[in-house]
């Protein structure tokens, strides 16, 4: 049994934003109200950061549309005696999607813990 650090990517709905920024700010303060209120306060919250095809530079993982944000989130979690990194993914993916509820999230990274 090994521990590991695993990243998850989440996709938040805001609406009624003016900016991406205020966006971002609303989708990290609700999911972390919604992690706190399960007793998961351990759980990392960040936004996410996708690459522009073209040059390769980073972009906020957030879209705004018509006062409505897809804000894109990475939900970092330590799992502790798991038996292969598969299983962490799966464990991390039950705990913080049972918080978080009908938020599609998707594992990203997986890292063993020395």
């Amino acid at each position: 049994m090994s521990n590991f650090l695993v990243a998850l990517e989440g996709a938040w709905i805001v609406r009624d934003v003016k900016s991406a920024d205020d966006a971002i700010g609303v989708a990290i303060s609700e999911a972390g109200k919604r992690l706190n209120q399960s007793s998961m306060e351990y759980v990392e919250v960040e936004v996410g950061h996708s690459y522009c095809p073209s040059c390769e530079e980073p972009l906020e993982g957030v879209l705004l549309v018509a006062g409505t944000a897809l804000v894109g989130l990475v939900f970092e979690i330590k799992i502790f005696n798991a038996e292969s990194e598969e299983h962490a993914g799966r464990i991390a993916k039950a705990m913080i999607g049972k918080a978080l509820g009908s938020v599609p999230l998707r594992v990203i990274e997986v890292e063993r813990l020395k």
